[in-house]
Order: C-alpha cells, then structure tokens, then sequence
C-alpha cells in the first residue's frame, strides 16, 4: 500500500465542463470561419469525444462523416490549421470567463496546496488550453509541478503513456497518487497505468462504464453542495476532502 503524495488531474470534463459550451462551440466556430460547412452538434460531439486529442478528433470526423475530404489537397495542414484556430476561439471563450471550475474543484487543489499534497495535471488538452484556464481561474498554474499536456506524448489516451511520463517526472510509484478523470478513455489511461481514480461524470460520460474506479460521483461537491455518489462505499460527507480521500485510498 503506498501512501499519498500527489493528486493528478485530468482537464477537460474533470476540471472544468470545457467540453460541450468551449471545445465545440470554438470547432464550430473554426470551420465557420474558414467556409467549412460542418456543425458538431451536442449529440455528435458527445460521439467524438471517443477520440482523445483535437487534431485526432477533426481527422476521425472526417474519415466517418466528409469522406470526401480526404482527398483534400494537403490535409494534415488543413487539420493543423483548423485546430489552431479552434483554440485561438476557445480561449476566447475562456478569457470571458464563460467555462467556470467544476464544483468542489477549487477548494480540493487549494486544500491540498495548503497540505503540502503534490499536484500534476495529465490532459490531451493543448498546453495554452490548459494554462489559459488555470489563468481565468482560481487556480495558479505553478501549483502544479507537473502539467503534462497535448502532444508531449505520442500515443494519447486511452493509453497510459501520459501517466507514465507525469509519474516518471513526478519518480512516485503509481500506488503513492490518485487521478481524477471524467471519462471512460481517461479512466483505461489510468488504470493501465495501476493508478487509483476518482471519477467526476458529466452529461457526456455518466452512462460509460468505470468499473474498478475508487469512486464515481456527480461532481466534488461542496459544503452547501452535496455530491450524488454514483458508486464507491464512503461515509455519509456530502463532499470530497482530503481526509475523505484518504479514507478510501
């Protein structure tokens, strides 16, 4: 049994409900602007988001929906240029403060700043994306020690390899951290990697299958915001602290 030292956190879904009103809307906006006909709708990007990675995401849609594309004159350049332009507007969006911190979210990174837990991030998001939130928040980016993000490795999730790199940076066994993630692509990363998770659902993932999780709730919870435990045996709290944490690690 190791003991806790860090807390590593997914970003989009898990931090933040980036996803729905941030990625897809700035995508839509991406190929409105370059005369794309395409619109991701919530339903369809809800399909998508199977695929881990933005530039990899635009790439699947293509193959699956616009075939036709893909006979398109230097592609991987479009699909470059097309993702650039995506987080050009996500950010945006984030600089409007429209995308706020799940809940209980801040107060747990602040708890276990205070406690001298460590703190990494392990995201498909782009680097920018993932700073450009922190900024527009609460959270200070230099909180974290680690922030592993988009291609800083080759395969992304669903493998583990993102895990293994904020572990080796972090030279912690897998048995000292937790991980919280919001979804099932994230969630295999992780267990591949012998990581326990915490899983906080959103409208996307609530339906997807997190057997083995340590915990799966709504979201963190707050004091005046109980969580709905979805499954995972814990005391009667309402929200997740560090001491809860530690009760079921």
């Amino acid at each position: 049994m190791g003991k806790l030292q860090a807390l590593i956190f997914d970003v989009d879904g898990t931090l933040a409900d980036t996803e729905r009103d941030g990625h897809r809307i700035a995508f839509n906006q991406a190929f409105n602007e370059v005369g794309i006909p395409w619109n991701w709708s919530i339903d369809l990007y809800g399909k998508l988001l199977a695929i881990g990675g933005g530039k990899e995401r635009i790439r699947y849609y293509i193959e699956q929906y616009e075939p036709e594309f893909l006979s398109t004159e230097n592609l991987d350049n479009l699909i470059i240029d097309l993702h650039q332009l995506k987080n050009q507007y996500y950010r945006k969006l984030l600089d409007q403060g429209l995308i706020p911190l799940r809940p209980g979210v801040q107060r747990l990174i602040q708890e276990a700043k205070e406690k001298e837990i460590r703190l990494a991030i392990a995201t498909t998001s782009a680097l920018p994306n993932v700073l450009a939130l922190l900024e527009n928040t609460a959270i200070h980016p230099d909180w974290f020690e680690i922030i592993a993000a988009g291609d800083i490795v080759p395969a992304k999730k669903p493998a583990p390899d993102i895990y293994f790199y904020v572990l080796e940076k972090l030279r912690l066994n897998s048995a000292d951290c937790l991980v919280f993630e919001d979804s099932h692509h994230g969630f295999l990363a992780s267990k591949q990697a012998k990581l326990k998770t915490i899983i906080t659902v959103n409208d996307y993932t609530k339906h997807q299958d997190f057997t083995d999780a340590v915990l799966v709730v709504n979201h963190l919870g707050e004091p005046d915001l109980p969580f709905t435990v979805l499954a995972g045996d814990i005391s009667k709290k309402s929200y997740l602290d560090l001491t809860l944490i530690q009760s079921i690690f």
